[in-house]
Formats: structure tokens, sequence, C-alpha cells
């Protein structure tokens, strides 16, 4: 993700989260902390046809990660693009050298909660009110280093992370740092 990604990040992120979307502070503060020898957040977005349609960071402190956000167009949903970004960040933890990864999700969004699962993310608590002002507690998750990866080879971003294109059916979706 770069300065120019953040407008549209910030669209589709109204979109998404109307009650409780990351305003732009948020994102120029997690992306002042991506960049330089001492960086430890990995922020990255996919597009389609010029169109962003998701994105995602990480933050690495002390062998903690601890995925920030992730998101995807509606008319993405289902094509694997949250798995994806979710293997990126993942691969960003492991060169970040993190034991566990944390994060937390609506109680209310069960998709992604499923999606996680399936990455073997275990809930571990929960954070209640977290999500405001709409007063939604946030279940907790971690993975640990040696929890399984649903992320089969062919579906996973190229070993740069910068720039990969994913198979059908989200033909040209492109994924950057």
């Amino acid at each position: 993700m770069r300065w120019w990604d953040i407008a549209p990040a910030l669209d589709l992120e109204r979109e998404l989260f109307p009650e409780d979307a990351w305003s732009a502070g948020m994102f120029w503060s997690e992306l002042a902390h991506a960049r330089g020898p001492a960086a430890n957040r990995r922020y990255l977005v996919a597009e389609q046809d010029g169109r962003l349609v998701g994105y995602g960071g990480l933050a690495a402190v002390d062998g903690t990660g601890d995925i920030q956000t992730i998101a995807t167009a509606r008319d993405q949903w289902g094509s694997g693009l949250g798995s994806r970004l979710l293997t990126e960040l993942l691969s960003a933890a492991t060169a970040f050298e993190c034991a566990e990864v944390l994060l937390e999700v609506r109680v209310d969004n069960t998709r992604a909660q499923r999606l996680y699962e399936r990455f073997g993310f275990e809930p571990i608590g929960f954070r209640r009110g977290y999500y405001q002002p709409g007063n939604v507690d946030a279940l907790v998750m971690r993975r640990t280093t040696e929890s399984p990866s649903e992320s089969p080879a062919d579906s996973a971003p190229g070993p740069s992370g910068e720039t990969s294109t994913p198979p059908s059916p989200a033909q040209g979706t492109q994924a950057h740092g």
C-alpha cells in the first residue's frame, strides 16, 4: 500500500464498515511504520482493472503479529481474494519472525471468522464493545506459527509479495504493498 492507495481504501472501508471505518489518519499512521529499516508493518492492496478491490495490514511487535485490517470488495467475496490477502499477511508475519498472529473480528462477522478458522486461527477471548460507535464485541483469535494454512500454492501471491495475478474467477486482480 502506498499513499495514493489511501483514498480508494477509505472508499472501500466506508462501504464495508460504515459505523467503524478507519480514518485517513489511521491509514497514514500505519503506513508511517511500513517503510525504512525499523519498519514493523506490512500493508498491501489488491487491484482489478485499475480499481482497488481489497487491502490488508499487519503490525509486528516483539514476536507477535496483529492483523490490523483486511477487507475485500463485495463483488470479490467468494473469489479467494481474502484468502490470498491473508496468506500474504501471514507470510509477512513469518518474515517478521512472529511466533503468533492475533486478530479481532466482529462477533457478527461469521464469514470472516470461518476464513480465519480455515487458516488455523482459534478463538481466545472477547473484547466487549470493541467496535464503536456500534458497541459491537470483538472475538479475539490467535494462530501460532505451527498452525496449518489453507493456502494452496496455486492461489498464493508470488514470492515477492509485491505483485501477483491470481487464477480465475478474480482474473486480473493484482496485489502490491
